[in-house]
């Protein structure tokens, strides 16, 4: 009994001994972790974001963006209007525009309507002579406006050498243009002379007049040579047919 409830002494010894062994032999706890400098912490929060950022996609970008297309007009005043003022300011000038337009229209038909009614022929003829020499007889006066200078004249006309009658410009037939110059310019048209162009400065649109050219105001002492084998003698008096269809401000 005294063996079962106690402890010999060597055995006492032994257990003591393997207690000491097993707690001697596991492994101290790890010290606390010390933490980093406050420099190294920034540093390694940078090269973080750096690396984070350079881990990123790249964001791809059109490069070919749209480009919002004009509107297209045929009127750039109206167009401008419109973008900066918005689409009364557009409108309005399109109404413009057309009011000016029907006004031309307008007064283009009351000037016409106004020739036609002060134009008038006369029964008889009767000769005017001029300080140059130039002779003309007026067949019907007109009733529209003068030619000045710089005003683009449209006219028949018909020429001849006088006592002849070989032609050598008719605009008064059927298939024939008027010819159109512009008041003072040079060179004249095919046929034209300087004392024609002297003539229409005292006649209107509608009007029509016989002239008589002296040579000093037609071709001159040196005659002249109009192609298709016409030629004007030297020193040829010269005797027209000359009508004025329209007058008007010439184009820019």
């Amino acid at each position: 009994m005294a063996t079962f409830f106690g402890s010999p002494p060597s055995l006492s010894h032994s257990l003591n001994r393997i207690h000491h062994l097993s707690s001697s032999s596991q492994t101290p706890p790890p010290p606390p972790a010390t933490p980093p400098p406050p420099e190294l912490q920034s540093q390694s929060s940078s090269s973080l974001r750096i690396t984070s950022s350079e881990q990123q996609p790249p964001v791809s970008v059109n490069s070919q963006q749209q480009k919002p297309t004009k509107a297209e007009s045929t009127d750039w005043i109206a167009s401008t209007l419109t973008r900066r003022f918005g689409l009364g300011a557009g409108l309005a000038w399109a109404a413009f525009l057309a009011v000016g337009v029907i006004s031309e229209q307008i007064k283009t038909r009351l000037e016409v309507s106004d020739q036609e009614a002060n134009t008038r022929d006369l029964e008889k003829e009767e000769e005017v002579l001029l300080p140059n020499g130039i002779r003309y007889y007026d067949i019907r006066v007109g009733g529209g406006a003068s030619p000045r200078q710089g005003d683009l004249v449209v006219i028949d006309l018909k020429g001849k050498i006088e006592g002849k009658s070989e032609v050598f410009v008719d605009t008064f037939e059927r298939d024939a243009k008027p010819l159109a110059l512009v008041m003072g310019s040079r060179p004249y048209t095919k046929g034209m002379c300087e004392g024609i162009e002297y003539v229409l400065r005292s006649m209107k649109a509608g009007g029509k007049r016989r002239v008589i050219v002296p040579p000093s105001l037609g071709f001159g002492e040196k005659g002249a040579e109009l192609g298709s084998g016409i030629q004007i003698p030297p020193s040829a008096t010269l005797e027209y047919i000359v009508e004025v269809d329209k007058v008007s401000i010439a184009p820019a």
